[in-house]
């Protein structure tokens, strides 16, 4: 990463200084950065979130949907991905420094939860169970995030990254790099499918879908942030791999694997066969009542199960695996009975 700050000098003009440490930089000045190899690929907004230390990251997410972030001079969405040489404008930011120190914590028992639900680690990647209604980061109302807390669990770590994002309400596997070496690496492999992800999913009903599902989805983000998306033909390539695990009377297990990594997909692919999973107040149906008036609103009922990666410094695919959880589990039971 070059910095570029940009100063009007006493006749007026402007004067470009020479590279200097993001954190000196006093935030009430406009700032020009080009993107270096070493940040290549990375989101905008991840990337802001690091180079801006102590910014909300709902202070972040907010300037650049108001266009106020310029790359080339242009806008950009929250998940555009930095390219060699782009020039990235950010607005003067005043705030005062208490605001600017002032971060989130996670409290105590979170951090113990966070630290217990890790499933694998190594000098380069951690793998963590997500609980299920937690954010992958903080932005659009919430203040602390699953990258934010793992941030100030380990304070000292020069670089924690997220690696792909999974929805707010499904729970299990989410890798974070620890070195932006091993975040391009898995940002290739997930480009290239190399990355094989397996989620239980139950779903409504009898499942109507074959093997696999290929739908093109579109994403919608409306006026308040939130992500929409449906099948429509001029949208994105979208696929996804269905296996039925077992059936009930008034619903079906599946395991899924996306081909594909599009917003919502395994949900909005389910949702158009009729099949919508269960607890799915976006795409479904809030609720499932069998004759006993079994309950299912306490959750969205999809969990990221299991993750097949290949590293570069082992010479086998590495298997991680997030045992369904106990809710879950439980309301399978109850349909069972």
């Amino acid at each position: 990463m070059r910095l570029v700050q940009k100063n009007a000098d006493k006749c007026g003009g402007a004067r470009y200084n020479s590279p200097m440490l993001a954190s000196h930089q006093p935030l009430n000045q406009v700032q020009l950065i080009v993107v270096t190899p070493a940040n290549a690929g990375q989101r905008i907004d991840n990337f802001l979130s690091t180079f801006l230390r102590g910014v909300p990251k709902s202070r972040i997410y907010r300037i650049i949907r108001k266009g106020e972030v310029r790359v080339n001079k242009g806008r950009k969405d929250v998940s555009y991905r930095l390219v060699i040489g782009d020039m990235i404008r950010i607005p003067p930011l005043r705030m005062t420094l208490k605001t600017e120190e002032k971060k989130p914590q996670p409290h105590a028992k979170l951090q113990q939860k966070l630290t217990q639900a890790i499933l694998y680690e190594d000098e380069h990647l951690i793998v963590i169970d997500k609980p299920d209604k937690m954010a992958v980061h903080g932005g659009s109302g919430i203040s602390l995030g699953l990258i934010e807390a793992m941030r100030s669990i380990r304070p000292k770590a020069p670089f924690l990254e997220l690696v792909h994002r999974l929805d707010r309400e499904t729970s299990g596997c989410v890798m974070i790099a620890k070195s932006r070496s091993m975040l391009t690496h898995l940002h290739d492999c997930l480009k290239n499918g190399n990355i094989t992800k397996y989620y239980f999913a139950l779903v409504h009903g009898a499942w109507k879908g074959g093997a696999t599902i290929e739908a093109p989805l579109h994403k919608n983000v409306l006026k308040s942030g939130e992500r929409m998306v449906k099948v429509d033909p001029g949208g994105k390539q979208a696929k996804t791999v269905f296996k039925v695990i077992e059936s009930f009377s008034q619903a079906t297990l599946l395991r899924a694997s996306p081909v594909t990594g599009r917003t919502h997909q395994i949900r909005v692919h389910c949702a158009y066969m009729g099949n919508p999973i269960v607890g799915d107040r976006k795409y479904g149906y809030r609720e499932l009542l069998d004759e006993n008036k079994v309950s299912s609103q306490s959750r969205l009922y999809l969990h990221a199960n299991q993750l097949v990666i290949q590293l570069p410094y082992h010479p086998y695919q590495l298997t991680i695996t997030s045992q369904m959880p106990k809710k879950f589990y439980q309301f399978c039971q109850k349909l069972r009975t």
